[in-house]
């Protein structure tokens, strides 16, 4: 990626802005990048972004870095460049091209340009003192709103690998077409058969993109549909669908699929992706609750907190405090019960969230075994390759988290289960 002090600057500055506005405005990035990087050329789209999430995953650290060379916390945009310098200087950036980038950035602020100075000054301290400071300091905690429920959850053990998990971020995993040869990518098999590659770069540069090989997919995310095991011929729903990985699983097994997902913008990119591909369904602009008919198999992967991605997706925990969690779980009941009206007698559905909270996994299927006297646990958990016994869970679903396989570079976290209706 090129170090052009034009180029470093453009993507310094959109990686500011960015800041400004997941820990000022409280949105989450999918919410924001459009208009901050639209302008900017791919590399420097890819190197703001990379900036952005190192900050976020680190942002514990680079205040407690720059909390003794500060009287007081100055603006944000001001904090946000600091933080930005802090991390870059910390993580082996050369000290003068970081430091005249960032002070640079601040004397063109309207508001705050008057602060050069300080920002010069600080950040020359951080450059001499901050990386023997930063090799000490902990792996940055969740705040308590979520980190309470989730050491609650799963114990304070875990909840260290999880943010230890969360720090090292996420490598990028592809599911491929059945019988495409990936060996050209590098890269090596999860325990689960995704294909993970560790340094990826540009993704719609690598091998068999063009030719819809392949498409990116977490290892985790992959295993809802293997779950359901789509069979050829077989009519499947697939609720809240886009971006369209597991369309993409399920359509490649030769299944009719029917795709639905309310986002006409999220659908966008499963059309894309279908057309790349080669692979075909029927795609649905729409409510789930609006949904009918019957169905052999249907796939149910429920709006939730996305707390199981944040190792991919650091914002979250910054822009938003947990307010709307309940409205959340309310919804997944609801389209759990309507989706369930949805399979044909000896059918099957397949539940799942990418959380990590057991209201929104665990919880949902207890409910639905007493509140559905003709369902059962299906087999489709169990029958998984490359899974531990010990994370099928007492009701029998799977549950997924970021701090298992640490030595292969974990996974995100996420529920799965699978109900089969009687055949009545």
């Amino acid at each position: 990626m090129s170090d052009r002090p034009t180029s470093a600057t453009d993507a310094r500055r959109a990686a500011v802005a960015l800041l400004d506005k997941v820990l000022g405005e409280g949105l989450l990035l999918s919410e924001c990048q459009a208009q901050v990087l639209d302008k900017l050329e791919p590399a420097d789209r890819a190197r703001a972004q990379r900036l952005t999430l190192e900050v976020l995953r680190s942002l514990e650290r680079a205040d407690r870095v720059l909390q003794k060379h500060l009287r007081k916390p100055p603006a944000l945009f001001v904090r946000n460049a600091l933080r930005l310098g802090t991390v870059e200087l910390c993580s082996g950036g050369a000290a003068h091209g970081v430091v005249n980038d960032i002070v640079n950035l601040v004397a063109r602020h309207r508001r705050h340009g008057q602060l050069k100075g300080l920002v010069n000054a600080v950040l020359r301290k951080v450059a001499e003192e901050g990386p023997a400071e930063w090799a000490k300091l902990r792996v940055p905690r969740l705040p308590k709103w979520l980190r309470s429920p989730l050491a609650q959850a799963w114990g304070s053990e875990a909840m260290l690998g999880i943010e230890a998990a969360h720090l090292r971020g996420a490598p990028l995993d592809l599911s491929a077409k059945p019988g495409v040869d990936l060996s050209a990518l590098g890269g090596g098999l999860t325990p689960t058969g995704s294909l993970r590659l560790e340094e990826a770069g540009q993704v719609s540069a690598l091998p068999g993109f063009e030719r819809g090989d392949w498409w990116v997919q977490d290892a985790a995310a992959a295993l809802p549909a293997r779950i359901l095991n789509a069979q050829p011929g077989e009519r499947v729903l697939d609720l809240c669908a886009a971006p369209g990985g597991k369309t993409l699983q399920m359509a490649a097994s030769g299944a009719d699929v029917t795709a639905v997902d309310i986002s006409e913008g999220r659908l966008a990119r499963l059309r894309e992706n279908l057309a790349r591909t080669g692979l075909s369904a029927n795609v649905i602009a729409g409510d789930v609750m609006a949904q009918s008919g019957q169905y052999d198999a249907v796939l149910l992967d429920a709006p939730c907190s996305a707390t199981g991605t944040i190792r991919r997706h650091p914002d979250l925990p910054h822009a938003k405090d947990g307010a709307g969690f309940g409205v959340l779980i309310e919804l997944q009941a609801q389209m759990l019960a309507h989706a369930w009206t949805l399979v044909k007698p000896g059918g099957r559905l397949v539940y799942c969230t990418c959380s990590l909270l057991p209201d929104e996994g665990e919880c949902q299927i207890e409910d639905a075994l007493e509140m559905f006297p003709e369902a059962r646990v299906g087999d489709g958990v169990r029958m998984l390759e490359g899974i531990d016994a010990s994370w099928i869970t007492e009701e029998g679903g799977l549950r997924l988290r970021p701090d298992y396989w640490p030595e292969v570079g974990g996974m995100d976290g996420f529920y799965m289960a699978e109900l089969v209706k009687a055949d009545v």
